[in-house]
Parts: structure tokens; C-alpha cells; sequence
């Protein structure tokens, strides 16, 4: 196997669906990349952004051309954690901003009566401010009453898939998983989500789990200055 294979867009049902949205929509059923130790370069699913994304014994690396495939495969790749290398990742940000290490975390969408308003003046929170820096199309959402500052953010993330992210108000009186499921409303049903969760963040990562999402794979961004 060549361990450096290239992977162009996959052609889907809602166009060209990028190879890293494709493994992680088959990863919602519990089809998942060979255990081969391999990894594969693929383009950045968003201009300025790219990242590791590793699954049990295969990785994914989303990377520009500008690095060229020697010097990628110089820096010891593999998919058994060479691909998530701290020194590797380091290499390839430059002096640029380095995200931390997440879970990734897949469901699919309830669909339904939405649970959950526009929340327009949510837009400045520091957590709807992050996903802009690493997402396209954000959007938040919260609950319908104006001191209630939970919010949800819901964008084109990761691979081009839906990405959901939240911070509820210590202020109120929510559950964790009872947001995320509230936030699953916006999601058309059967559709493909994701969420990513820092592993010590254990409040949050239940959260996800008790609504129904399932951890399938690791993911680390960074945007380079070379």
C-alpha cells in the first residue's frame, strides 16, 4: 500500500463530499478505516486550515501543497500516533496557531421542531468567535429567553460535515446532554454530525455520549505560518 495515497473529493448525495466528511459518515455505522498502521494526505477541507484526523490504526492528514509529499512523508506519519506527533504537528504549523487534541464525536440529526432559537447576539461569545477562526457558516443558537446566555453554535466543520458545538450558562439550570440533544433539533434527521471534545473536559464528553454521539477518532487543527 502506498501510505501516502492521495484522496480527491468523493462524489456524494449532496455534492462532492471531502474524504475525511466520507470516513466519518461511514464511521456513524461502525465502517471504519483499515488497522493498517497507513495514513493518507488529503486536501484542507477549509482554506487556511489544516489537521490530523486519526482513527484506530489509520490517520488522516489534511495538509496544503505547499508542503511537498517528501518532506510530509520525511516527518514519520503513521496510524499508530506518528500522524499525531506533536513534533510532527509542530513542523507543519510553523509559527501558527495549534489547536488542542480532540475527540471526535459523530451522531446523526433528530430533526423536528427545533428546540432552539437564532441567537444573533450570541455571536461574540468567545466559543462562537473559535469556531469562526476554524468553521465556515456559523451560526448560533440558544433558548428564547434573553438572560439565558447557553449557546450553540452549528457550522460546516470538520470534512465539510455539520459541526456542533455548545457552552451552557453556569447561571442556568441545564444539563448537559439535554442541550445537546436540544441542539440534535437543528440537525436535519439521519443527517451526519460531529462535535469535538477535549479528552479532559470529561463534563462535556458524557454530555455528548448520554445525547447519542459515539467517539470514533482524534483530530488536531492548526493554522500554519511557514
Amino acid at each position: 500500500m502506498d501510505p501516502i495515497g492521495r484522496a480527491g473529493a468523493v462524489p456524494g448525495l449532496m455534492g462532492d463530499v471531502h474524504p475525511i466528511g466520507e470516513v466519518l459518515s461511514r464511521a456513524v455505522d461502525g465502517d471504519f478505516p483499515a488497522v493498517d498502521g497507513g495514513w493518507r494526505r488529503v486536501e484542507p477541507w477549509r482554506s487556511g486550515v489544516e489537521g490530523v484526523v486519526a482513527f484506530t490504526g489509520h490517520a488522516y492528514l489534511a495538509v496544503d501543497d505547499e508542503i511537498s509529499d517528501g518532506t510530509l512523508s520525511g516527518l514519520g506519519p503513521d496510524g499508530f500516533g506518528g500522524a499525531s506527533n506533536p513534533r510532527l504537528v509542530s513542523r507543519l504549523a510553523g509559527s501558527g496557531w495549534i489547536d488542542a487534541l480532540d475527540i471526535v464525536l459523530v451522531a446523526r440529526g433528530a430533526g423536528g421542531e427545533p428546540a432552539l432559537v437564532p441567537r444573533s447576539d450570541l455571536r461574540n461569545h468567545p466559543r462562537a468567535q473559535h469556531a469562526t477562526s476554524v468553521r465556515s457558516d456559523v451560526a448560533t443558537y440558544g433558548y428564547a429567553a434573553p438572560d439565558d446566555h447557553t449557546l450553540v453554535t452549528l457550522s460546516t466543520g470538520l470534512g465539510g460535515l455539520l459541526e456542533v458545538g455548545l457552552e451552557t450558562d453556569p447561571a442556568k439550570d441545564h444539563v448537559g446532554a439535554q442541550v445537546v440533544r436540544d441542539a440534535l433539533t437543528l440537525v436535519p434527521e439521519d443527517e451526519v454530525v460531529v462535535a469535538a471534545c477535549a479528552p479532559g473536559n470529561a463534563r462535556a464528553l458524557r454530555a455528548f455520549m448520554a445525547a447519542g454521539f459515539e467517539p470514533v477518532a482524534s483530530v488536531q487543527l492548526w493554522r500554519p505560518e511557514r
